[in-house]
């Protein structure tokens, strides 16, 4: 058993003593958005510090702790804040808690970020539909031994993003009446915001918006065989786009603003994944 896969036992082990709580849906809350979590009827909440060996967020707006409970009748677990790579941690803990939450029972990831604009056609509060993802920089989480007991050597990546689930919330989105963009997402490694030389790159490559997570955490969850989703809130123009300079305390506040339209996104799209519960069970 890879050492790997014996810390991520050992972390699910701590949680079962805690709770026996079964989900059947993960959420990753991105920096700004943890508000949704105040519409999940909670059961159960856990703080990444009470987890032996679990990586802890140290980032404004990621309040770092599990939280089990229902939208509406279905079995959720979110997370309220994730880990960065930028933060120190191996990549092997940066996608632990999603490898967990499939342990935990979860069979559906929906990933949430937020993210700089590099579409010049969006705008700050943006939400934008992930199609599909570029990885620069950041190792991938599958490098080295494979974890036989997660998947396969070498997973296809043609269709990381369930095109069932990009349908709901495409569905979702034009019922509740909120604006979706769509496009293609890429993470950098961070901590630093791109300059604006490599935003062009970025538009070049033909990516839509930038931030530094969520691929990995994908590629994960892809390799375990979770069907994903997910949703970026642009949160401002990336650098050179504007006569601004960036910051963290902008990202927040963006999030904030757009907080109503995204937790009525989430929470409706979430109402309509029976269906693809039932398939899976």
């Amino acid at each position: 058993m890879s050492e790997i896969y014996e810390k991520l036992l050992h972390c699910l082990e701590c949680v079962r003593k805690k709770t026996s709580f079964v989900p059947k849906i993960a959420i990753v809350l991105g920096s700004g958005l943890g508000d949704f979590a105040d519409l999940i009827r909670i059961e159960c909440e856990i703080a990444y510090s009470e987890i032996d060996g679990f990586p802890v967020s140290t980032v404004p707006g990621h309040a770092g702790k599990f939280i089990f409970g229902y939208v509406e009748d279905i079995p959720v677990v979110c997370m309220k804040g994730r880990v960065h790579f930028y933060e120190g941690y191996p990549i092997s803990d940066v996608v632990l808690p999603v490898r967990l939450m499939k342990l935990m029972g979860a069979n559906i990831l929906l990933l949430t970020n937020a993210s700089g604009g590099v579409n010049s056609s969006f705008h700050a509060g943006d939400l934008m539909l992930i199609k599909d993802h570029i990885s620069l920089f950041a190792p991938n989480p599958l490098i080295g031994a494979n974890i036989d007991e997660l998947g396969v050597r070498f997973p296809d990546m043609s269709i990381v993003y369930d095109q069932e689930i990009q349908n709901i919330i495409r569905k979702t989105a034009y019922e509740q009446g909120i604006g979706l963009q769509e496009g293609v997402y890429a993470q950098l490694t961070g901590p630093s915001f791109e300059s604006p030389a490599e935003i062009r790159m970025l538009r070049t490559l033909g990516c839509d918006a930038v931030g530094m997570s969520t691929v990995v955490e994908a590629i994960a969850a892809n390799h375990c065989g979770m069907k994903i989703g997910g949703i970026s809130c642009v949160c401002n123009l990336a650098a050179g786009m504007t006569r601004s300079p960036l910051s963290h305390e902008e990202v927040q506040e963006a999030a904030k603003k757009a907080s109503a339209d995204f937790k009525k996104l989430v929470y409706e799209s979430i109402r309509h994944m029976r269906e693809d519960l039932e398939e899976l069970e």
